[in-house]
């Protein structure tokens, strides 16, 4: 982020705003949010530092087409047709404007966590690439993150999910995502600081080993012409 240093930015699928609560001090921030539950309070958390929040799709993104860059963490697993997200969200951004995403990594490692959340899939560094230039990106660049840690917390979760594997079979595609967005996020400023803190120094290692790691991170422009 701080690279691309982006003016304008829209953020697709913002959860309860723990990512936008720090986007919206870095430049003029949207974001778009269908779950109810969670785009209020992601409007109650963000709106104060000055961002706006709208309830809805990328379809009710105001203003598509100028975004310096549009940004989805933790999103695109979600949803059935990532492809055709994809295609529909790269327009939003202006020519030359910046993609950014991050998912999980590594199909072989799609678990009963995967399930529990909502995910369709996890993806290779080839599959998501692959899909971006598919959707008109350019200038991709791809890098794993959350290494070693990410894997002992991976490990922490399947066993949580397969203790919970009842409500996955209660409950839809759609109802688990939602769940997901509403519980996954720090809930306060200061949580997300120890969070911070507490993983500084693997974020160091991870240096050391760019391509491994449970979760992937995805940098594409839209075309300047």
């Amino acid at each position: 982020m701080r690279r691309i240093a982006p003016s304008t930015i829209l953020e697709l699928g913002c959860g309860r705003g723990g990512f936008g609560a720090r986007l919206a001090r870095m430049g003029t921030y949207t974001a778009v949010e269908p779950d109810e539950t969670s785009w209020q309070a992601a409007h109650e958390w963000i709106t104060p530092a000055g961002g706006t929040v709208v309830h809805g799709d990328h379809l009710k993104a105001p203003d598509p087409g100028t975004y310096d860059m549009a940004c989805a963490f933790e999103v695109l697993e979600h949803l059935e047709d990532d492809a055709g997200a994809l295609e529909e969200w790269l327009p939003l951004v202006r020519p030359g404007g910046h993609l950014v995403l991050s998912v999980p990594a590594d199909p072989e490692r799609f678990g009963p966590w995967d399930e529990h959340v909502g995910h369709y899939r996890r993806y290779s560094s080839e599959q998501l690439g692959e899909r971006l230039a598919k959707a008109g990106a350019v200038d991709i660049t791809l890098r794993h993150y959350a290494w070693p840690l990410g894997y002992a917390l991976d490990g922490i979760r399947d066993r949580l999910a397969v203790r919970r594997s009842s409500e996955v079979a209660e409950s839809s595609v759609e109802e688990r995502t939602a769940g997901s967005g509403r519980v996954l996020q720090p809930g306060a400023r200061l949580t997300g600081l120890a969070v911070k803190v507490g993983i500084t120094p693997f974020t160091a290692l991870q240096s050391f080993s760019p391509r491994k790691g449970p979760g992937l991170v995805a940098v594409a422009r839209r075309p300047a012409a």
